[in-house]
This record gives structure tokens, C-alpha cells and sequence, in this order.
């Protein structure tokens, strides 16, 4: 898989709500079938210096 930050709003300092593109991959790196993208939503939190996963969702993008 490959993530890509596609935008980040923080919401406060130590919080950043951030919506990812998620491609699925074959291990020879190409794209794994029809359904190989998805749209997770991840919202982070800082603490003690590191950024955490706080809550996930993750939605299949289905082509048109």
C-alpha cells in the first residue's frame, strides 16, 4: 500500500484532522485490481512529542 497526505486541517495545535489516498499494491508495486484506492480520514493527536493516531475511518473508492 502507499499513503498520501492529500490535506491536513488542525484543528488545534495538537490536533490535525488528515484525509489520505491509500492505494493497494501487488507486490510487483502495481495497482491491485479495480478496487486498489481508498479515502481514509485520520485524525491525529500530539503527545509527548509524537503524533498519534486518535480515530480512523476508511472508505473503498469504487471507480465510476
Amino acid at each position: 500500500m502507499t499513503y498520501d497526505a492529500e490535506q491536513v486541517l488542525f484543528l488545534r495545535p495538537d490536533v490535525a484532522a488528515v484525509k489520505v489516498r491509500q492505494r493497494y499494491l501487488t507486490p510487483d508495486g502495481d495497482p491491485a485490481g479495480t478496487e486498489s484506492e481508498g479515502s481514509p480520514l485520520y485524525v491525529m493527536a500530539e503527545e509527548d512529542g509524537h503524533w498519534r493516531l486518535a480515530a480512523g475511518e476508511n472508505t473503498l473508492v469504487r471507480p465510476s
